[in-house]
């Protein structure tokens, strides 16, 4: 894990790339990484650093690391657009964590696991187990994948684009009565 924390943007998607190649698994990480990311940001926002009403959550400490490393790997726009992303999620998050603690516990537990069952069947449409199960780095790509994907369909990046399908090729309908070779 820790060699992989290192790597490049681009070898970074390649490998998360060898773990999503059906559309159907892609989509739902579309849905679910996001909710992931919400709900995450619900439940760490309520914690001051330091404790008290004057440091910034501990949300927002984990989104500056977490945009730090997303900014060193490489590819600028991509680290760029995926802390961007992160960032109006995790403002969205401090909004919802503002009621009852019963209101910030259900928006964060709520979102956070709907997310991760809407990965878990994406990843049965695949075939394979999550990329995080190898390696944890994971988790911080799958964030970056989701956004690139989108950078995709944009019409940007499209170096990366074809960089992941030259070493693991399209993203294809994976057919479900035949295992992946």
């Amino acid at each position: 894990m820790a060699s992989s924390l290192f790597l490049p943007a681009d070898e970074l998607m390649v490998r998360y790339a060898r773990y999503h190649r059906d559309e159907r698994n892609i989509a739902t990480h579309l849905v679910g990484v996001p909710m992931i990311v919400f709900g995450l940001g619900v439940l760490l926002s309520r914690a001051q650093l330091p404790p008290g009403d004057a440091g910034p959550s501990l949300a927002w400490v984990v989104w500056t690391l977490a945009t730090l490393w997303y900014l060193s790997r490489g590819h600028l726009l991509l680290g760029a657009a995926v802390s961007l992303a992160n960032a109006l999620l995790f403002a969205l998050a401090h909004l919802a964590s503002a009621g009852t603690v019963a209101q910030w516990l259900s928006w964060g537990l709520g979102f956070f696991a709907v997310g991760w069952l809407v990965q878990f069947v994406g990843h049965y449409y695949e075939g394979k187990k999550p990329a995080f199960a190898d390696d944890l780095v994971g988790l911080l790509v799958g964030p970056m994948f989701v956004t690139a994907e989108l950078l995709f369909s944009l019409g940007l990046a499209r170096s990366l684009a074809q960089e992941i399908e030259r070493r693991v090729g399209p993203a294809v309908l994976r057919n479900m009565a035949h295992p992946m070779g």
